[in-house]
């Protein structure tokens, strides 16, 4: 297992566990990070992720993205 942060660009992960208080897990269940969805890292920006999920393409910052395991 390994945070978010350190997948490689253009590989599918598929989602272990995601930490963080409630309110953060919630949210970011809500954009579609649930365990055992399937991610995919598009590109790091200045260590911010932009990753397609569930048919849609979101950026997540270094904080978030540390608290999603792949």
């Amino acid at each position: 297992m390994m945070p978010l942060t350190m997948a490689r660009e253009g590989e599918s992960n598929i989602i272990k566990k995601v930490g963080g208080k409630e309110e953060t897990r919630k949210f970011l269940a809500n954009l579609g990070f649930v365990s055992g969805g399937e991610v995919t890292v598009i590109s790091h920006v200045n260590g911010n992720v932009i990753v397609n999920i569930k048919d849609s393409r979101v950026a997540i910052g270094k904080d978030m993205a540390n608290r999603i395991m792949v």
